[in-house]
């Protein structure tokens, strides 16, 4: 519960999403939603794409929860004109891995929140900038025959111990595993649930959950 006794809630499955959630340190409840991931309209803004997604997803589960907070998030990767979703396979996995080997890429999810019964509503989209390391071939077939690619967008967990993708990572490290959680504490502020944690001016000055050694035990 958040403060006040407030039931929390996370629409969602990924063992990521509800890893991270557990960061701060509070009991919450899992409602997984159904919605299928929004598709991209050419020249759609796609920080409002992801909120659009995320609220999506919550309205996906309302009808589950009788009262307290429901927390869901949206997640793509945007390179070069071109937004990465879950490869379908393999051999896309690879393409997208090639694509990405030592170049930049974004990293936007979009947060959506409900109070519910009350109908208060919370939505924002984090931006990090991440460079990717020079990996090699042999490394990228190695990591796909693990499978931990193929149910991430992009087709790379950052946190993955073994593959390492990342070189540099510029803004939310946390928004690159998928749930940036500075904008989840703004979240909660802004519905009047805050909850006993330093202040987070801004998704630019995110040091509450910028640091990889958070995600030392994260689900890959």
């Amino acid at each position: 519960m958040t403060s006040g006794g407030v039931p929390l809630f996370l629409a969602s499955r990924s063992p990521r999403r509800q890893y991270l959630l557990g960061l701060l340190g509070v009991p919450f409840h899992v409602v997984v939603s159904h919605q299928d991931e929004a598709a991209i309209t050419p020249g759609e803004d796609l920080g409002q794409k992801v909120e659009k997604a995320a609220w999506a997803k919550v309205a996906s589960v309302l009808e589950e929860v009788r009262e307290g907070v429901v927390v869901a998030a949206d997640t793509v990767v945007f390179h070069q004109g071109r937004v990465m979703g879950k490869p379908k396979d393999g051999e896309e996995a690879r393409e997208m891995l090639l694509r990405l080997r030592g170049a930049e890429h974004l990293i936007i999810t979009g947060v959506a929140m409900v109070r519910h019964p009350q109908g208060i509503s919370f939505a924002e989209h984090v931006t990090t900038v991440v460079k990717m390391r020079p990996y090699s071939l042999e490394e990228i077939v190695s990591y796909i025959a693990t499978g931990d690619p193929l149910d991430k967008a992009g087709a790379y967990a950052i946190q993955n111990p073994a593959f390492h993708p990342g070189a540099k990572v510029v803004g939310c490290f946390l928004n690159v595993v998928g749930l940036p959680l500075c904008a989840v504490l703004r979240g909660l502020a802004a519905l009047g649930t805050a909850m006993d944690h330093p202040a987070v001016p801004s998704p630019h000055e995110c040091s509450w959950c910028a640091g990889e050694a958070k995600i030392s035990r994260c689900p890959g």
